[in-house]
């Protein structure tokens, strides 16, 4: 019998740090306000999905700190948010590395990109 996605879900964040849970709830809870969005389990990672594409993986759950990735078909280096900003090779995909070691860090700014990522269409 397949395991729910729920499930899924919990057994992922089982035994994640209580601060990176705090974080998490936060930026997903941020995430919302700009419409239904599901997080989809993988092996490593979470996927923020907003019913057509993956708008954002949370590639890493650290004791004090969230590290997500928002993916555009640009590079957006101008910007005082995000710790990396590189091109997948031999595609027009630019991952943009996001570190949140706090709830202010989904600021004004971040939530630009957020709502960009939910809106881009990569082809």
């Amino acid at each position: 019998m397949a395991k729910s996605a729920n499930n899924e879900l919990d057994a992922f964040l089982t035994g994640k740090s209580p601060r990176a849970m705090e974080l998490y709830m936060h930026f997903i809870q941020e995430y919302k306000k700009l419409g239904a969005l599901e997080i989809i389990p993988a092996k490593t990672m979470l996927g923020v999905f907003n019913g057509k594409r993956r708008v954002a993986y949370i590639t890493r759950f650290g004791k004090n700190f969230l590290h997500v990735v928002f993916m555009f078909d640009q590079a957006y280096p101008d910007n005082l948010c995000f710790t990396k900003v590189a091109q997948v090779p031999g595609t027009n995909q630019f991952n943009h590395h996001f570190r949140m070691l706090d709830e202010a860090d989904v600021n004004k700014e971040v939530k630009k990109f957020m709502k960009m990522a939910v809106k881009a269409e990569l082809a």
